[in-house]
């Protein structure tokens, strides 16, 4: 199953698109309602835990997420794994031990491994690294209200293919609607019911594609859930003040202003 990936690994998720981006235009992204978004938005449980297992049977082959440490996946506010299956996963991975001078099954404190191979982009931050809803940046208009849009264009990139392909310098190009340029060194990672999810839930591309990028969100944010919450406590405390201080000011100042009318 891993061998989808392993093709296309010189320019995997060519999400470090600094050069593409200057020699075309932008490509086209989806507006996905995911769960997350605006001030009230949680992440759903269910479709993280897909995502993981999208992440983890084709994702994987070419991707790391480095930054991302395996005991996360039990805390709330993301996928939730119960404690030993978390354990479990970590285990399905191999890392090195510099103490043991030798490779030991990961343990839930260790991180992701690195990506597989040398081009292959870590996705670790991939959802905050790349904005899908440009501009103008500076009034942030765009971002204002939808946000940066890093897994709309994940998302997007994911199901943009259009089949299309071309040989440039010896390298196989994918069409893809989404990348800047129009052509991508990715072949399609997701072809429909590449995986088959544990909740029943359909498999198709966007819905897998949909699965694995708020996953992505998730791994790259995984505080955000804590920080609308303390944004909202934060909001309610200053708005209460604010009355507070408003009425105090009043029964303050209200002798004096009443011997000014007099």
């Amino acid at each position: 199953m891993f061998k989808k990936l392993a093709i296309s690994a010189v320019a995997a998720l060519t999400l470090s698109a600094g050069g593409a981006m200057a020699a075309g235009a932008a490509g086209h992204v989806e507006d996905v309602d995911f769960s997350f978004e605006g001030p009230f938005g949680t992440f759903d449980q269910n479709q993280l835990q897909r995502g993981l297992k999208v992440y983890t049977q084709v994702c994987a082959a070419c991707h790391g997420m480095q930054y991302v440490p395996f005991r996360t996946l039990s805390d709330e506010g993301g996928p939730q794994l119960p404690a030993d299956q978390m354990r479990a996963y970590a285990a399905q991975y191999e890392v090195y031990d510099a103490e043991i001078d030798d490779f030991r099954a990961a343990l839930p404190t260790d991180h992701f491994p690195m990506s597989a191979l040398e081009n292959a982009p870590d996705l670790s931050m991939m959802a905050k690294a790349r904005a899908g809803f440009h501009g103008p940046y500076g009034t942030g208009m765009a971002q204002l209200f939808k946000g940066m849009g890093g897994p709309e264009y994940i998302y997007s990139l994911l199901t943009g293919y259009t089949g299309e392909t071309k040989e440039e310098a010896g390298t196989t190009l994918y069409e893809n609607k989404a990348f800047p340029g129009g052509w991508i060194a990715m072949a399609p990672p997701l072809y429909g019911e590449d995986v088959e999810f544990d909740d029943g839930h359909i498999n198709t591309i966007e819905s897998q594609s949909e699965d694995v990028s708020a996953f992505l969100m998730w791994a790259a944010e995984p505080k955000m859930m804590a920080r609308k919450q303390a944004g909202l406590t934060g909001v309610i405390f200053l708005t209460v003040l604010t009355v507070l201080l408003y009425l105090t000011n009043k029964r303050i100042w209200a002798p004096i202003k009443r011997k000014d009318v007099a």
